[in-house]
């Protein structure tokens, strides 16, 4: 079985993400988006609210699979048996550091990163952009599925 993992904050998931799932879930018979947990860092939403708004968002999408891990990525794929991590790159700026993390995650456990560019109408999206656009009572509509931004229309309205 040829599986994969998608990792990221997802804070919150953007169309671009989605899009990438979707692709991402053609090419594998499975592919795990993990939402990756830094406790260093206040999400706008908890791990749990990003996951099951991911899952609504490709709930169309029968091979796909939401987890969350904190620590090492290459240690989630050794202990999900996974060797092949998926990453879109939306610039030159991140191709430059993926490029360190994937050389490094294949020198420390043989795990391969398939890169992805995104859909053009995604290239620039980012979800800090997103929250600070939505922040600002900027319509980011149809940035985001429809759930992640009734969801963030919510949040932002409650802060």
């Amino acid at each position: 079985m040829r599986r994969a993992v998608y990792p990221g904050s997802y804070d919150p998931a953007t169309n671009g993400h989605v899009d990438v799932i979707r692709r991402a879930a053609g090419l594998f018979d499975e592919l795990v988006v993990a939402v990756m947990i830094n406790k260093n860092k206040k999400g706008l939403f908890t791990v749990d609210e990003r996951i099951d708004m991911l899952s609504q968002a490709t709930e169309d999408v029968p091979n796909v699979r939401m987890d969350s891990w904190h620590g090492l990525l290459v240690e989630y794929c050794r202990q999900q048996e996974i060797e092949t991590i998926v990453k879109g790159l939306r610039a030159v700026s991140d191709f430059d550091y993926e490029l360190q993390m994937a050389q490094m995650n294949q020198q420390l456990s043989g795990v391969e990163t398939l890169f992805m560019s995104p859909n053009p109408l995604y290239s620039y999206l980012s979800s800090s952009l997103v929250k600070e656009v939505a922040t600002y009572g900027g319509d980011v509509s149809h940035l985001v599925p429809e759930n992640v931004h009734k969801r963030l229309t919510e949040r932002l309205t409650e802060s």
